[in-house]
């Protein structure tokens, strides 16, 4: 038979218990919820940098010394010229989708005087231009040997491949830029770990017969105060629950 002190024991350990939990609970969704506004304004930031950064006049890319250096927040999206000669036979093609339609990424890497290599998104093309493409990527019908200008955005490595879908160096099949793996294929020595994009924003002119430059799309996901609404609210849930609770208990003591 149970007696009333260990029962009363029980009922003591019990709210303890539920009131500890309850605490843990609030403090932790009040720590993401506050988390998630901290990383929402840091993301307002970067996309103000962002806009202003593209619209500027381009500049050298960063020497290789610097490339480890290289990050999202002070690289991703920045104006940059680069001088060489196209290495037309490592063209690579990745699969994109763009408001042109289906298509393909061209990538060929550009050898530069340094002796370093730059992979360049030359643009896109539509499905019908592929085996022309693999051709030039084949050692057919190779670009002429000219000096080559190119502007561009510098973007970071895309690792990887698409969704559900992983890039196959071997078949030659690529869902996503992964230039550094690209390189590794296409036996390149001195390649840097990021690409750029020919062509500036509202600066590219039409190609008719050929990739078409300029078609980068500069967005960032911005779910942070969805996100820090969800915390806060399950926060508030916690506190309803704490007080739902200790009204039952009031009840049952009366």
């Amino acid at each position: 038979m149970t007696t009333a002190p260990a029962a009363t024991r029980r009922t003591v350990l019990r709210r303890w218990t539920l009131a500890v939990l309850g605490l843990l609970l609030f403090c932790g969704f009040l720590v993401l919820g506050t988390w998630q506004v901290q990383r929402r304004a840091w993301k307002l930031a970067l996309i103000e940098r962002v806009e202003q950064r593209v619209h500027a006049a381009p500049v050298a890319l960063p020497p290789p010394g610097e490339w480890g250096r290289v990050t999202a927040a002070g690289h991703e999206y920045l104006p940059v010229m680069l001088e060489g000669r196209w290495l037309a036979p490592a063209t690579v093609l990745v699969q994109a989708v763009t408001e042109l339609g289906n298509g393909f990424w061209v990538m060929t890497p550009l050898q530069r005087g340094d002796g370093t290599q730059v992979w360049v998104n030359r643009g896109f093309v539509p499905e019908a231009q592929r085996e022309r493409w693999v051709r030039v990527g084949a050692g057919a019908n190779a670009d002429a040997d000219a000096p080559q200008r190119i502007e561009g955005l510098l973007r970071l490595n895309e690792p990887g491949g698409g969704f559900l879908r992983t890039n196959d160096p071997a078949q030659q099949r690529w869902y996503s830029r992964d230039v550094v793996a690209m390189g590794q294929a296409r036996e390149l020595s001195r390649a840097a770990p990021f690409f750029v994009d020919a062509g500036l924003p509202g600066r590219s002119a039409v190609v008719a017969d050929g990739p078409q430059p300029g078609l980068t799309v500069i967005r960032f996901a911005n779910s942070h105060l969805v996100y820090a609404i969800t915390w806060y609210t399950l926060a508030l849930m916690v506190v309803g629950a704490a007080w739902t609770v200790a009204r039952l208990e009031r009840r049952r003591a009366a």
